[in-house]
This record gives C-alpha cells, sequence and structure tokens, in this order.
C-alpha cells in the first residue's frame, strides 16, 4: 500500500506568480518611463541646441505660473526647466540617453534599477509620510543662480549691496531643516536691499567650486567679490548680524554737537554731499547701513541718535521732529539743507530715489574720469544734450572769491541741460593743456565743452575775458549760454581730452596693506573653522618657502667654515708633490668675495714676508712696471686678474723696475743653464725693457713662470719682426723634444710671453695698455699647473744683485 505524504505549505499556482511579477514590473516601470525630457520639450532625440533653446522659450512663455492661472502651470513649468537643464548640458544629455540618467550623483549604468529607486522614494518620502517637498519650492527658483550669471551680474553687483547665497542639494535633510528660518531671513533682508543667491550642489558644481563650497547646507555671504562663510547657528537674528557685519567699517559716522560742523564742512576735501539721518534708536539701522554701503562713492553719510542728550544743539538747530526719522541732505551750503525727508516706514526704495537725485554737488570739482562720465555725459540725441559749463581754477586763497562766485552763479542758473564744473588745473594738467591750447592760465578760465565719444572727442569754446567773478563776467557768460542753447554750432573748437587724474585714489602702500588684512582675515577664518581644503594650497605655499629658507640657511651653515678656515701647514707636514700644490691650487680657485683687487708693492719692507718666506703652496704673480705705465697697468692687471683673485693661495704684488733695476736681470741670471735656455734669457739680455712682464713666483719651492707680454701696433716690415719669426722658428724646433706637457706649453707660445716683441723706443700709451691682454689666458694654465718652472737657487735681494735663500 502506498503512502502519500504531503507538505504542510500551500502550493504557489505559477501562473498567478507570473501574473503578479508582471505587475509588479510594470509598477516599477512606470516612474522611469514617466518623465521624458524630450516628450515635455516637444522636440526629437536628434534636436539641436538651437531647437531645445527655441521650445525652451516658447514653453515658458507659455507655462509661466505669472501669466497662465492653470494650477498645473507651476508643475509643468518646473518640468520644463528640469528637462531644458538636462538638454542644455551635452553631458546631462548623453547620459539620459545612454543610461536614462538625469542626475548627475548617479553612477552609470543604473538604469535599470532606476524603476525600484522612484519605488523606493516614493514609498518612503513621500511627501504624505514625511512631509518632504518633492521637488524645489517655486519662489526659490527666482534666486536660483548659474555660473555665468553669476560673473556677469551678481559679482559685479555685490560693490553695492551685501548678497547672502545658501548652498543646497536634492534629499538634504539638513537643508529641509533650516528652510523655515531661511524663508524668514529672505523676507526680512530683501526688502531691505540684500542680495538673495541659492546654489544647487548637485547642479552647479562649477560655482560651488568658485565660491569654495563642498557641502550642503552652507550659507555664504559676498559683498565686494569678497566670499565669507556663516559659521554660526541659523537663526535669523545670527544671519542678520552675519550680514551687518559683511559691511565695511565707518560707512555711517556718529555725529554730534561736538563734531557737526566738521562733518558738513568735509565737502571742500571730500567733494561729496553730506546726508544725515536723525532717529530714535541708538544703534545706525542696517537700512541705512545699506544705503550708505551703496552710495559709499557719491554720499558722505552720518547718523545722529535723537536720544543722546549732547544732541540737542543739533536737533534745535534744524528743527528735527522726534517722532519719525529724518534725513537732511546738504551740499555747499552747511547751514540749509537742500532736501528734506520725513517718513515713519522709511522703504529702501524711497531712500534710493532721495539720494539719487542728490549725488552730486552744485558745482562738483572733476577728480576722477568715472565723475566726469557721469557728470557729462556722452550726447546721444539731440534732446538729450548736456553741456558741461567748467571752471578751470587753482587751489589757492587768491582764487576762492572767483570760485565762490561760480558757484553762485552755478546756483541761480540751474537747467537740466547744463552741468557745472571746476578742475584745479595743477590736479589735472593734461586735460587743462588740451583745452587751453598748452597754455598756461594766469587767471581762471570757462569752458563750454560737450562730449562727443567716448573716446575723449569734445566740442567746445572758451569764454573770453576770463572769469574774476564780478557782475561783467557773469553776464558774458549768461549771454553765452543763452546763444549755446540756441545755436548747437557755437561750440566751435574740437579736441581730444585725455583720462582724468584719480585724485581719490588711495596711494599703493595703503591698497597693498587693505589687501594683506582682508588676506590675513580670509586665513585666520579658514583656521578658525578648520576649512582644509581652502587652506592646502596657503599651507604648502608657506611650508615651501620655510623649506626653502631654512635649507638655505642649513647649507651655508656647513659650508661656509670649510670656505672661511685658514689653510695653516704644521711644520712637520710631509712635502707635497708639485701635482699635488698644482691640483690645490686648481680646486681652491673661488669667485672673488670682494669686488676690487688688493695689489701691494714689493718693497724693501714687504719682499721677505711677500716672497722669501711665503707659506707652502701659497704664490705671488708679480706684475714688472715703471712709473710712466704704472696706471695704465695696474688697471689692466687687476681687470685680468680679478677673477682669480678670489683663489686664497695666490697674492698679487707689482715691482717698480725703476726703482729696482737689477732685479729681473739678477732673477733671470741666477736660473739654471736648462731654466734660461726655456726662458730664452740670451734675449732678455738684449733688452732692458722689463715693462709688462709678469712672474708667478713660487717662494717655497724657489721657481717661477715667466709671462712675456703681446706687443701690438708692430710694423710687418720691421727688422725686429723678422728676428721675432727666426726666433720663434728656433723656439719651436727645440720643443719637437720636450716632455708632452712641455710641447703643450710651446704650441702657446704667445701664451707663455715668447711671442714677438718690440724695442722700448716705439712703445707709446696704447701699446702698453695692450701689453696684458693675454694675461688671463696665462692665468688660467698658471691654475691648470701646465706652465713651464724656471727654478733658482736663491731669491735676489732688491738692493743688491746677492741672491737671499
Amino acid at each position: 500500500m502506498t503512502v502519500r505524504t504531503t507538505s504542510r505549505h500551500p502550493r504557489t499556482c505559477p501562473g498567478l506568480f507570473a501574473t503578479l511579477l508582471l505587475i509588479l514590473s510594470i509598477q516599477l516601470a512606470k516612474p522611469s518611463t514617466e518623465y521624458d525630457p524630450y516628450k515635455i520639450m516637444g522636440v526629437g532625440r536628434s534636436a539641436s541646441q538651437a531647437e531645445i533653446k527655441r521650445a525652451y522659450k516658447n514653453l515658458a512663455r507659455e507655462w509661466h505660473p505669472d501669466k497662465n492661472k492653470d494650477p498645473k502651470a507651476e508643475d509643468m513649468f518646473i518640468k520644463i526647466s528640469k528637462s531644458y537643464e538636462i538638454l542644455s548640458n551635452e553631458e546631462r544629455r548623453s547620459n539620459f540617453d545612454r543610461y536614462g540618467q538625469m542626475d548627475e550623483n548617479q553612477p552609470f549604468g543604473q538604469s535599470q534599477h532606476h524603476g525600484f529607486r522612484n519605488f523606493h522614494s516614493s514609498f518612503y518620502f513621500d511627501e504624505s509620510f514625511f512631509h518632504f517637498p518633492r521637488s524645489r519650492d517655486f519662489a526659490d527658483s527666482k534666486y536660483m543662480l548659474h555660473h555665468a550669471q553669476f560673473n556677469s551680474d551678481v559679482l559685479p553687483d555685490s560693490h553695492k549691496r551685501p548678497y547672502l547665497i545658501k548652498v543646497t542639494s536634492e534629499w538634504c535633510f539638513a537643508c529641509i531643516h533650516i528652510e523655515p528660518v531661511w524663508k524668514e531671513t529672505v523676507m526680512e533682508l530683501e526688502p531691505l536691499g540684500v542680495g538673495i543667491g541659492i546654489v544647487d550642489l548637485g547642479y552647479e558644481r562649477r560655482l560651488a567650486n568658485q565660491l569654495g563650497a563642498h557641502r550642503a547646507p552652507s550659507i555664504i555671504g559676498l559683498v565686494n567679490g569678497r566670499v565669507t562663510f556663516f559659521h554660526q547657528a541659523v537663526v535669523r537674528e545670527h544671519l542678520r548680524q552675519f550680514v551687518e557685519d559683511l559691511l565695511p567699517h565707518k560707512l555711517v559716522e556718529k555725529i554730534t554737537d561736538n563734531n557737526y560742523m566738521a562733518f558738513l564742512d568735509s565737502w571742500h576735501v571730500e567733494n561729496k554731499p553730506s546726508l544725515l539721518l536723525f532717529d530714535q534708536v541708538p544703534t545706525v539701522p542696517l537700512l541705512y547701513k545699506l544705503t550708505a554701503f551703496a552710495f559709499r562713492d557719491y554720499v558722505r553719510f552720518g547718523y545722529v541718535d535723537q536720544g543722546e542728550t549732547h544732541n540737542t544743539r543739533l536737533l534745535l538747530q534744524f528743527n528735527i521732529n522726534t517722532y519719525a526719522p529724518t534725513m537732511l541732505l546738504f551740499k555747499e551750503d552747511t547751514v540749509k539743507p537742500v532736501d528734506i525727508i520725513q517718513a515713519r516706514g522709511m522703504k529702501r526704495q524711497i531712500m534710493d530715489e532721495f539720494v539719487s537725485n542728490n549725488k552730486f554737488l552744485q558745482v562738483p570739482r572733476l577728480v576722477s574720469q568715472q565723475l566726469f562720465d557721469e557728470l557729462c555725459p556722452v550726447k546721444q540725441f539731440h534732446r538729450r544734450r548736456k553741456y558741461c559749463v567748467l571752471l578751470i581754477t587753482g587751489e589757492d586763497q587768491a582764487f576762492l572769491p572767483g570760485n565762490k562766485a561760480f558757484l553762485d552763479f552755478a546756483s541761480a542758473n540751474r537747467k537740466d541741460v547744463l552741468r557745472f564744473a571746476y578742475v584745479y588745473q595743477r590736479q589735472q594738467q593734461p586735460l587743462c593743456q588740451a583745452l587751453l591750447l598748452n597754455q598756461a592760465a594766469l587767471s581762471p578760465q570757462v569752458v563750454l565743452l560737450e562730449r562727443r565719444s567716448q573716446a575723449g572727442k569734445v566740442l567746445y569754446r572758451s569764454v573770453s575775458g576770463g572769469w574774476n567773478g564780478s557782475e561783467e563776467d557773469k553776464y558774458r557768460l549768461h549771454e553765452q549760454l543763452e546763444l549755446l542753447q540756441k545755436d548747437p554750432t557755437y561750440l566751435s573748437s574740437d579736441a581730444t581730452l585725455p583720462e582724468l587724474n584719480n585724485e581719490m585714489a588711495p596711494i599703493f602702500i595703503i591698497q597693498w596693506m587693505n589687501a594683506a588684512y582682508d588676506y590675513i582675515l580670509q586665513i585666520y577664518d579658514d583656521l578658525l573653522y578648520s576649512n582644509w581644503r581652502e587652506m592646502m594650497p596657503i599651507l604648502s605655499l608657506i611650508f615651501s618657502a620655510l623649506f626653502i629658507l631654512f635649507g638655505t640657511v642649513i647649507i651655508q651653515a656647513f659650508s661656509e667654515p670649510g670656505e672661511s678656515k685658514p689653510r695653516n701647514q704644521k711644520p712637520k707636514e710631509q712635502p707635497q708633490t708639485e701635482e699635488d700644490a698644482s691640483s690645490r691650487a686648481s680646486t681652491s680657485s673661488r669667485p672673488p668675495k670682494k669686488d676690487f683687487v688688493e695689489v701691494t708693492e714689493l718693497t724693501d719692507i714687504t719682499y721677505t714676508s711677500n716672497l722669501v718666506k711665503l707659506r707652502m703652496g701659497h704664490m705671488n704673480v708679480v706684475l714688472v712696471l715703471t712709473n710712466a705705465s704704472k696706471n695704465a697697468l695696474l688697471r689692466k692687471f687687476a681687470k685680468e686678474v680679478f677673477s682669480f683673485s678670489g683663489t686664497q693661495t695666490l697674492h698679487f704684488s707689482f715691482l717698480n723696475a725703476d726703482k729696482h733695476r737689477l732685479w729681473m736681470p739678477s732673477l733671470l741670471h741666477s736660473a739654471s743653464d736648462a731654466a734660461r735656455s726655456e726662458s730664452h734669457s740670451e734675449d732678455d739680455e738684449e733688452s732692458s725693457d722689463f715693462t709688462g712682464h709678469v712672474l708667478a713666483l713660487n717662494g717655497y719651492k724657489k721657481y717661477f713662470c715667466l709671462f712675456r707680454p703681446v706687443f701690438t701696433g708692430d710694423d710687418p716690415n720691421d727688422s725686429s719682426s723678422e728676428v721675432s719669426s727666426s726666433s720663434d722658428s728656433r723656439r719651436k724646433s727645440r720643443s719637437r723634444s720636450r716632455l708632452s706637457s712641455r710641447s703643450r706649453s710651446r704650441s702657446h707660445s704667445r701664451e707663455d710671453g715668447v711671442g714677438p716683441r718690440r724695442g722700448s723706443s716705439r712703445a707709446t700709451s696704447i701699446d702698453v695698455h695692450h701689453k696684458l691682454d693675454r694675461l688671463g689666458l696665462w692665468m688660467e694654465r698658471l691654475m691648470e699647473g701646465t706652465l713651464p718652472r724656471l727654478q733658482v737657487p736663491a731669491w735676489p735681494t732688491l738692493d743688491d744683485t746677492h741672491p737671499e735663500s
């Protein structure tokens, strides 16, 4: 009997299991194919960038939420922007075409799991579960920054207002945590004039690297092109204080009864109007600081605290209402303001308009090209002509009455087409020379001009009679201004003006100190908050400089004692061979440590120490000269041996043949027969002129090397030349039997001084100068040890011919 056993587990139907798997696959595949940027943009996969850009403009115009009231317009507009971001970037577009990839952070080849990722995301991170938004808030899209936009718009604009930039990325939980505080801060600071920006770390890697932001979330402040990171807790008060600390110090000066007159009178030096704000709060409002930062190049700003007791006289003088903030703007008149504004809720737009209408003095001084361009713009249309009435004057006290009269005339004749200004002739000489035709103005001159091009071309006309400020001058100027407004051709002269000097530019040392201060602050900030990625280049530079510095010091410390150590030889030391001495002389040759050569004269006092008792291994190079040739030969000798003066074993001297006539013949006679044949003493006996001869004397070993001067300017038909030639042939025939070193010496006979000679009666000053032309080559062979050496039994004395051992 067969017993059948059955499993307790229920049997699974294979068909049902396959059906469930198919349904699950379809559901998982739906999200991956649901988003297709080509379908959203309405273009094919082979569309060009121009077609994609054209489609994006049309769709963005159609689905923009401000123009399209459809409830789905906002979501559609986000999809269009996202699709354009993918298709406009060739790398992202290629990734999508190949892998279905839309996120740069997703690894390649994972498109087959894309549906599971979306399923996983929609299941675990659905907004109904964690209340996380699936897409970026549309209100943030207007703050999104791109690399090109940042460099073209935001970076230049940061010199007029500070920027607060948030660095974020998709699925950044910390970013979601600070989002409420960020929105409150933006709603508070943006109306005050603070620029707001958002950088997506995933899509704007290049911009993030430029800002130095490598993690999200990060909050960055940008002022004057300088990036500063926010490192405190993300609280609205901290962010507000962070923006306030970004602004330069001393933007707004605290004004009291003691300093308000000096503040208002500073228009002479600063060349700017002065603006005073009266308010009840003790600290300067951020709105006022931001306005001062935007117009700091045009207006000086001061703040008066109405609650302080030191400001009572100031409040009474200008009759200030203490219940609302009040702004007074002063120009040349420090007693009466030219404009007043008072409002409880002071808005940034109102303040900007108030300051923009009063950016210049009534008669400003031209101190820079920028001010000239704004005050007297180039003519664009006939109805927008601007004529500049320019007073060329001086800075001395004698010119003050005329300048004051010009200011009064400008105040009484204010018109939209006329701009009054003055310039100091000493400060802007190129401009004044171009207008006055290179003639120095002895008295102030008034010039009417109209700018025609940015290159500096102007039409102008000088007012005849100059300007002294008299009623006649005012009438004449008024009459010519009337003629100019009726007939523009009244300006009959033309010129090209040079660019104006910037009188207000800080000197180079101040600019360098400010840049160094900002750099030190940045290093301190990076060290304090351990921003090592940004600090690595700086640290690498510092350590490289320290390594080079200390390496140089260590090398000098080890090498210098060896160089400066004297070569003292002990008496018990073994005598050295000639080869050792020559090699040591060659290796001890060093660059000269002085810029001159010490040459001593051989006299009765110095003869013994410099020659007879000279230390072993040392040589004395002696120049033979006369009183007549002393100056010329010494200069030439010093020039030729200068490169060898750093050698510690060489000494340089000279011997006056007029004082010691017998020393040179005695030395040659005392040489041995072989040495005398080498040096050809028989030739020297025929001539008593040894001027220009140089001897290298080794006092310890009692030998010398002889340099004979190279004679120039010889007559080729002279008989002495023939004698020299026959003498050369005899010397060459004798040199064939010498050793290899002596043979090498003979081949360079001119360097050894055995070249042709001339009589002393034919010598001139130029000939004397050229006698030592080849001394440098002879010195090189001396250092190599290849010169022939002439032995002497003893050194002759200077006063007689008896040798001295």
